[in-house]
Parts: structure tokens; C-alpha cells; sequence
């Protein structure tokens, strides 16, 4: 796999979420998955939209952990 999908954000810039919450769907391949928050945090930013490609190791939103 060399990239993916943003299907879904499930999270807005300005949202704040917490650990276990779901942040976004992406789509490969393979497979369709919900990516969960992995600590607390607020959305800062999303780099890449709804529809487009990332490769894998590209940032895709920017966070404010806490």
C-alpha cells in the first residue's frame, strides 16, 4: 500500500475529541477503516480533504494534543 483515501472526517477544525473517538475513515485498496483519536486532543487543521489521496507517511491533519 502507497496511499489511501480520506473517505470521512469525523472531526471538524476546532473540535476537540478525546481518546477513542473516532477522527476519520480512510480507504485503501483493501480495505475501509475509522481511525480513533489515540490520546485527547483538539483539531487544529485538515491538509488533506475528503476525496483525496495521502501517501502513506504524509501528514494529514494537525492537532493540539491535550
Amino acid at each position: 500500500m502507497e496511499e489511501a483515501t480520506i473517505v470521512k472526517w469525523h472531526k471538524k477544525v476546532g473540535e476537540s475529541f478525546v481518546e477513542g473517538d473516532p477522527i476519520y475513515e480512510v480507504e485503501t485498496d483493501k480495505v475501509t477503516q475509522v481511525v480513533d483519536a489515540s490520546g485527547n486532543g483538539t483539531m487544529l487543521e485538515i491538509l488533506v480533504p475528503e476525496g483525496e489521496e495521502a501517501q502513506v507517511g504524509d501528514a494529514i491533519c494537525v492537532v493540539e494534543a491535550g
